[in-house]
């Protein structure tokens, strides 16, 4: 367990318990000891052979579409639903009614939206949400936006194309946003540059970052705890924090903001 003094009271927009990160090893090493990733179900949330993921979040009744095929294609991952984004979705959810968050007419930029659950439950909790992925996924993406946010939307949702490492559209930080969202997006220590570069870009002093990921490899998430220290103050919030029936011991969640 974290000592006393390595737990702090809400960072930047998360007013819930952080455990503070202050060594990237260290902080891996008791991820990994703690909740023990290898052993635990992988896809416990997801059905990735499936055309829909059905889920029910903020109400009603969703259903992602999602591109099994495309997986095959070299580097696409997004095209299908990870358990990161559903416990990150619901962590949303949860933080919300547990008064944790507040995302109620906030600027939400979502990063790596992929099938873009995430960015729905944020803009049915009442954000004005920017999606952003890669062109060729651009498709999909705003498929499910159409599909899943229709009638009475407490928030806003739109499509805007960003590839990390490039300038982002204006629309993206001018303002900057109040929250970047992001699931599953620290997957190789190449995308993790190019992440970092879109982060500094697009953040203001008030901005809050919140990313989940599946605990794979950890020299991938090493290097991007190490990078992102450099300019961020990095928390990771705990599973006590998360939704009680959406927690994975395969998932992290890093709360992040500017120094």
């Amino acid at each position: 367990m974290a000592d006393e003094n390595e737990i702090m009271e809400g960072m930047g927009g998360f007013s819930g318990k952080v455990i503070t990160v202050s060594e990237a090893v260290e902080d891996i090493m008791l991820v990994w000891g703690l909740q023990q990733p290898c052993f635990s179900t992988q896809n416990a949330f997801v059905l990735q052979a499936s055309l829909l993921l059905p889920l029910d979040a903020c109400g009603r009744s969703l259903s992602i579409i999602q591109s099994p095929c495309s997986l095959g294609t070299p580097g696409v991952t997004g095209s299908v639903m990870w358990d990161s984004g559903v416990v990150l979705g619901k962590f949303l959810e949860h933080a919300m009614e547990t008064a944790q968050i507040d995302l109620r007419d906030k600027k939400v930029v979502e990063l790596g939206s992929g099938c873009g659950l995430v960015g729905c439950i944020a803009a049915l909790l009442g954000a004005q949400v920017v999606l952003t992925d890669m062109q060729d996924r651009l498709k999909l993406l705003k498929k499910n936006v159409e599909e899943n946010l229709y009638g009475n939307v407490r928030g806003s949702a739109t499509v805007i194309e960003l590839t990390w490492g490039d300038k982002p559209d204006p629309k993206l930080n001018n303002p900057s946003p109040d929250f970047v969202l992001g699931s599953d997006v620290i997957y190789s220590e190449e995308a993790v540059i190019d992440l970092i570069e879109t982060l500094v870009e697009l953040c203001g002093p008030q901005t809050t970052i919140i990313l989940a990921g599946e605990l794979r490899n950890d020299a991938n998430l090493e290097y991007f705890l190490e990078a992102a220290m450099k300019v961020f103050v990095v928390g990771r919030i705990g599973q006590s924090q998360w939704h009680p029936d959406y927690c994975s011991s395969r998932v992290v969640m890093y709360v992040l903001v500017k120094k």
